[in-house]
């Protein structure tokens, strides 16, 4: 009787190792992927971008009164009376019951800082220092219009 010899695998050892394989690459890819940061910077980015479209829509609103060029009070969504300074929402109307008429924005998902010259939103729950992961918005003054500026690195 002739014998011979065994050459490769049989099925079942290659199923094994697939196996193996699928396991290790769904322990290891999120520590590679590092999905959470991408998304948070996403939505920061998106914020900077709602915050740029409801800042324009109060100053046409504002232009429309008539007071484009001093301070004064817009009609905002869900009849929230917005504060201006120059046509553009002011540090005012950062406060929780007008930011929701220019805004819609939860603070539940969102911490607003103010200040004199602006306001700083960062994610609810997430503490990044100074200067990370943030949108700042700058109130418009004589020499220039309201400012927007997202800060995506430190996500």
């Amino acid at each position: 009787m002739k014998t011979t010899k065994q050459q490769g695998f049989t099925l079942i050892e290659l199923v094994i190792v697939i196996i193996i394989l699928g396991i290790l690459a769904v322990t290891a890819a999120p520590k590679f992927l590092n999905l959470q940061t991408d998304a948070r910077a996403s939505t920061v980015k998106g914020l900077e971008g709602a915050v740029k479209g409801g800042a324009n829509l109060i100053y046409s609103k504002a232009a429309i009164a008539g007071i484009e060029a001093s301070s004064g009070d817009v009609s905002g969504a869900n009849s929230t009376d917005v504060s201006t300074t120059l046509g553009y929402p002011n540090v005012a109307a950062f406060g929780s019951d007008q930011l929701d008429g220019w805004l819609d924005l939860s603070t539940a998902e969102w911490t607003v800082t103010t200040s004199g010259a602006g306001a700083t939103i960062t994610p609810a729950g997430f503490t990044a220092s100074s200067g990370a992961c943030e949108v700042q918005y700058t109130i418009a003054d004589s020499t220039s219009s309201a400012q927007t500026v997202s800060v995506v690195t430190g996500c």
